[in-house]
């Protein structure tokens, strides 16, 4: 366990000792008698008294217990239609029935006895959003009682001792699934900018605080992926930067922030998409490079973020040439196992990415669900047919072709986590945007944004400032106007004296505009490469922390301190 200061469950293991194993595989198959009281969903407090039962050996104990029904239960981790566990819009019963033949989230966890359930949501800018047909998350309050619902459904099944896996895609930056009335971090690149460690600890704190207090307990988050150049846009911002000892660093201050409120960070995408350029939603990227700089390239932030605590790994649909070529490795054994098993030690719970996603969607629901396990996951997300799904798990144990080990080993580190995670003591609800964690936010925008051309001091603009944008950025154009005027600057409509012109997420060559005096790149800063704008900024994020930065950095009031994660061609990674 970390010091006082990391108060978060540090475990690297959630193996199963040989005994125990040993209880599990000779009692699995028959229905629990009744089983103990549910316990509270996070309530009991992090400091666990040495009395307390070991997470490993309550997980073996109840295996032995379960049902196959059960067991199968316990791997499978869908999305659900509404907003609420129980009363849902017409629209997301229809969706729910047919995903699953149910009517509500509640039903879908009761009858198919889930060990987890995964918020999904997207926006407009968000580049997961494909795979996602539905949005559960609107509000704080909202999202408490959607997760308190579906604890309440779980505590009714054989395996309700301990709280269910409830997760979402909390990345931050463009890939942030709850907005409104949290508290807001920017992407990772602009943690990378900061290169503050501490800060990026502490800002992930705030984030894993807010989910917790939620009853939000998976974050698949931090992207551990380094990118691999200007091609790769698949990622973009959502990763650190392109120096793989530098994103070690980051990816695992943000594991140790998170788990700090006991919720479980997911290292994705194994073993990492940065020097991809297709999109593993729409197809099978090729991952070419050979073993070595596999090696040093790619995988020093999931080494780093295991050796952090990280409490599960996210497996990738990725064609690893250098180790099982043509094999995602969602289903690779080589890759799961032999790779993320047996050489970087990883114990803790490996899960799938979507399964709804194209690569994964090769093999019919049950196939791929079957396939996924025995390649080495331990959960399986986004199933994009849950009965099948289900079905051919249950098939594949009966016939032999899923081991009914390989199963229960599974189950038993998903459980491990479950009674792990019901250690922590979730924050209240009055923390969720509360202004006491804006401090390290504050600081992390001060200390990312970029000065890439033009002058350190320089950066100041001379008003009136007209701030301009591409494509439909009326809301960071709107923030940004407003913190320019609170730090002092004129703002005009139009015909200002000085052009502030905002390029964002997906923006390319053909959105700057010449007669800017400055380009802001508030997403992947590759773009600026193409702009004429004799200062050149990066924010790497259109937060309103950033924005607001941004503004005081263009009224001549605070100093750019951030340095570029990336190289662009032609500029330098800071002027200051």
């Amino acid at each position: 366990m970390p010091d006082g200061v990391h108060r978060s469950i540090r475990w690297r293991s959630l193996a199963v000792p040989p005994l125990l194993l040993s209880l599990v595989l000779t009692g699995c198959g028959t229905q629990p008698s009744a089983g103990p009281e549910p316990a509270p969903h996070a309530t009991a407090p992090l400091s666990v008294p040495s009395s307390a039962p070991d997470p490993a050996t309550q997980a073996a104990a109840l295996v032995a217990k379960l049902s196959d029904e059960d067991l199968v239960g316990q791997v499978l981790m869908p999305y659900a239609y509404g907003a609420s566990a129980t009363d849902v819009s017409a629209g997301s019963k229809a969706g729910n029935q047919e995903l699953a033949g149910v009517d509500t989230p509640a039903q879908m966890v009761e009858k198919y006895r889930l060990g987890g359930v995964i918020l999904v949501g997207f926006s407009a800018d968000d580049p997961t959003g494909k795979n996602q047909p539905t949005t559960n998350v609107d509000n704080p309050a909202q999202v408490r009682a959607l997760t308190t619902g579906l604890q309440d459904a779980q505590a009714r099944l054989a395996a309700g001792a301990a709280p269910m896996l409830i997760g979402t895609d909390q990345e931050y930056g463009v890939v942030t699934r709850i907005r409104n009335g949290v508290s807001t971090l920017p992407g990772a690149m602009a943690f990378g900018a900061a290169g503050d460690v501490g800060v990026t600890e502490k800002a992930w704190a705030v984030a894993g605080g807010e989910l917790a207090a939620m009853g939000v307990n998976v974050d698949f988050a931090p992207v551990a992926d380094v990118l691999g150049g200007p091609g790769g846009l698949v990622i973009g911002s959502r990763s650190y930067g392109d120096d793989p000892k530098a994103v070690a660093e980051q990816v695992a201050a943000a594991v140790r922030g998170l788990q700090t409120h006991g919720v479980a960070a997911a290292l994705k995408h194994f073993p990492g998409h940065g020097h991809t350029t297709a999109d593993s939603h729409d197809t099978l990227p090729v991952l070419t490079q050979d073993r070595k700089a596999l090696d040093a390239g790619d995988l020093p932030p999931f080494r780093a973020g295991i050796e952090s605590g990280a409490q599960l790994v996210m497996s990738g649909h990725l064609d690893v040439r250098a180790i099982d070529p043509g094999v995602p490795a969602t289903f690779s054994k080589k890759v799961l196992t032999d790779l993320l098993r047996g050489e970087l030690k990883f114990e803790g719970v490996v899960v799938s990415d979507a399964l709804n996603m194209e690569p994964a969607m090769a093999w019919p629901a049950g196939e791929a669900a079957v396939r996924a396990l025995n390649a080495g996951n331990d959960l399986l997300l986004m199933p994009p047919d849950l009965p099948a799904a289900r079905d051919g798990l249950l098939a594949a144990l009966r016939d032999g072709s899923l081991s009914r080990e390989r199963l229960t080993e599974a189950v038993t580190r998903v459980l491990t986590l479950r009674f792990t995670l019901a250690r922590a003591e979730a924050p209240p609800m009055s923390t969720v945007g509360a202004t006491s964690g804006a401090e390290p936010l504050a600081d992390l925008a001060r200390r990312s944004v970029t000065v890439l051309r033009g002058g350190c001091d320089g950066a100041a603009v001379a008003g009136p400032v007209t701030v301009t944008v591409a494509g439909d950025r009326a809301a960071a154009k709107k923030t940004l106007e407003d913190a320019l005027r609170a730090a002092g600057v004129e703002v005009a409509a139009s015909g200002g004296r000085t052009t502030v012109h905002l390029v964002g997420y997906g923006d390319g060559a053909a959105d700057l505009s010449p007669g800017a005096q400055v380009t802001v790149a508030m997403d992947l800063p590759y773009v600026l490469a193409s702009a004429s704008s004799p200062t050149l900024l990066a924010t790497y994020s259109p937060a309103p922390a950033q924005l607001t930065a941004l503004a005081a950095v263009l009224a001549g009031k605070a100093k750019p301190e951030g340095t570029s994660p990336v190289e662009v061609d032609g500029l330098s990674r800071t002027t200051c």
